[in-house]
């Protein structure tokens, strides 16, 4: 290993004597993916530098007390959300039943809009131009800070579950003789995240206006979070300018916040062009799925050598051409790419941007990318996720009853694991693991770079299982479900109150983030031009949101996509035999 230097290099673990490195100091030993240690130093990589942890203090640390205080408004907060928990708990419902997909929560928007209208806040649609994305606000007084909550309402496809049901049984099945599949479902409970969110900002709104404190509350309903596309465009257009605080949370397995990072991503989908024929005289034709499945099975080979363990590579073919009998003459291939910073993330991205071109001279097609979205690794604050840890201890865990933990042992048996419950307490606060191994994304991360935030999780699936499944969907709306989202909304909601009666403590958040972010410049990991996805909503919709269409920042219709190619030359014709 080569003598490499960091600024925590020669730190000690209080009274052990034993050197403390940092993660970016760790990733130097271990080599991370052939990365030279210059291109770990802040100068080289400062997204990665910023989000650094600091010294692997596990041993030493201890979450601090005195943080979170009891107020008057605080209190009026969490009686706010205790009376209206039936209408909170609804509103998940209600959501959970729509299961719309990403771009198109037409009423899934318009519900938790309400939500906030008859709480007092004005709501705007067309938020950065995307039809279910808006912006509800609230003022008291004059001054005071200026906080944001975040909301998310989107399902994934394919994961319908019944409520409630301890083994696999969706709700909507979706009969096809020669594909058979499920319907949409919360199988990462954003019906649970936009409901607490909007909760604690009702919640907050309502101190505020009974204890005569000065504060904007700002309420930020987001599109497409599964598909990463709709905050991190909405940053980059301006849309969380002026906020001195965001907080944000997720559904998860355990009741915990920290102060770690996550992976940087792009999105990119490519397209392959060739040429149809039938499928029993193939000769000369070109099979755009073929240039497809050759990219699939070369990109697998990076993995050995181009991977690092901080780096994700994850493919689906969207669209593989419809049956045998026709060679498919267009196919697209979609990736995710995850690494440790949107530097690391180019290098990785160019690397299949050439496999994708490989596959296309070898499969005689033409072929095409396009980024669908970007953003960066999230920007950690010690400081906020302190103060939020706190009140999460004064508050205590989600009330799960009987009927949670029977429905959560359910499922657990029903996947082969150990049959534990839920998570029924508020996880110690330690700091990240020193070694950054990488994991999931999100567009969350890209507000974190121009504003102090926070996140947190909520139990609302069982010990051990996972989001993004059935057995996710199965408790978001059901018990599970109902008791995290109101636990979820008292812990955001206590914490923004604290952050209004206490200015020592969103001063010391605001002074953090200032200093990771010095010297590092923020730009959106998007493309130039970059115009984002849309599907043109219904009438009804755009009548009740006051909209039109098409927005100003897209083109429509979009340009279509057709393939031009020709048959491939077999050469002159063969000599008759004689």
């Amino acid at each position: 290993m080569c003598d490499l230097h960091d600024q925590h290099e020669h730190e000690t673990l209080a009274g052990t004597g034993q050197p403390v490195l940092s993660r970016r100091r760790i990733m130097q030993l271990l080599g991370a993916a052939g990365v030279t240690a210059a291109a770990m130093t802040a100068e080289a990589d400062p997204a990665m530098a910023a989000a650094d942890s600091g010294p692997a203090e596990a041993a030493a640390y201890t979450a601090p007390d005195g943080l979170a205080e009891d107020s008057p408004a605080k209190q009026a907060a969490l009686d706010w959300i205790d009376a209206n928990a039936s209408r909170v708990t609804g509103l998940n419902s209600e959501i959970w039943e729509n299961a719309e997909l990403s771009l198109r929560e037409w009423k899934s928007s318009l519900a938790q809009a309400e939500f906030l209208e008859r709480a007092g806040f004005e709501v705007e649609f067309g938020t950065a131009g995307f039809p279910t994305a808006f912006t509800a606000t609230f003022r008291q007084g004059k001054g005071g800070p200026v906080l944001g909550f975040s909301g998310e309402y989107d399902a994934l496809p394919g994961l319908s579950q019944k409520k409630g049901v301890g083994h696999h049984d969706p709700l909507e099945y979706i009969h096809d003789p020669f594909a058979p599949t499920y319907g949409p479902g919360h199988g990462c409970g954003h019906s649970a995240l936009g409901t607490a969110a909007a909760a604690a900002a009702a919640a907050v709104a309502r101190a505020a206006r009974e204890q005569k404190v000065p504060v904007t509350v700002k309420f930020f309903g987001s599109t497409a979070e599964e598909t990463l596309i709709g905050k991190t465009y909405a940053v980059s257009k301006g849309v969380y300018e002026g906020l001195d605080a965001f907080l944000d949370w997720h559904p998860s397995t355990a009741n915990a916040t920290g102060w770690g990072t996550t992976t940087a991503m792009t999105a990119v989908t490519f397209t392959f062009l060739g040429v149809a024929g039938h499928g029993g005289t193939p000769l000369g034709n070109k099979s755009a799925l073929d240039a497809a499945v050759m990219m699939a099975t070369m990109s697998e080979f990076l993995r050995e050598e181009n991977l690092a363990p901080s780096g994700r590579l994850h493919w689906v073919i969207n669209n593989g051409g419809d049956i045998p009998n026709v060679t498919p003459e267009i196919a697209e291939i979609s990736y995710y790419v995850r690494e440790g910073s949107p530097a690391r993330v180019q290098v990785l991205l160019d690397k299949v941007i050439a496999v994708a071109e490989a596959a296309a001279k070898a499969s005689q097609t033409k072929v095409q990318h396009k980024i669908t979205s970007a953003c960066w690794n999230q920007l950690p604050n010690k400081a906020f996720a302190e103060l939020l840890h706190e009140n999460m201890r004064q508050i205590g865990p989600p009330e799960f009853g009987a009927d949670a933990h029977k429905l959560a042992k359910e499922l657990q048996e029903s996947l082969g694991l150990p049959a534990k419950g839920m998570h029924a307490e508020i996880a110690e606060l330690t700091p990240p693991n020193p070694v950054f191994m990488g994991g999931g994304s999100t567009d969350v991360a890209d507000i974190s770079w121009n504003v102090p935030t926070v996140s947190m999780g909520a139990a609302l699936a069982p010990i051990g299982t996972k989001m993004h499944t059935w057995s996710t969907a199965s408790c978001a709306a059901a018990a599970p479900g109902q008791a995290a989202v109101v636990a979820a909304a008292k812990y955001l909601a206590a914490t923004a109150v604290d952050l209004v009666t206490q200015p020592e403590r969103l001063k010391a958040v605001k002074d953090e983030f200032a200093e990771r972010t010095e010297g590092v410049k923020w730009k959106t990991a998007l493309p130039d031009g970059y115009e984002p996805p849309m599907y043109e909503p219904p009438s009804w919709f755009l009548k009740r949101t006051g909209q039109k269409w098409p927005p100003s920042n897209i083109t429509w219709p979009p340009k279509r996509v057709v393939s031009q190619e020709k048959f491939a030359s077999l050469g002159p014709e063969p000599a008759p035999q004689k």
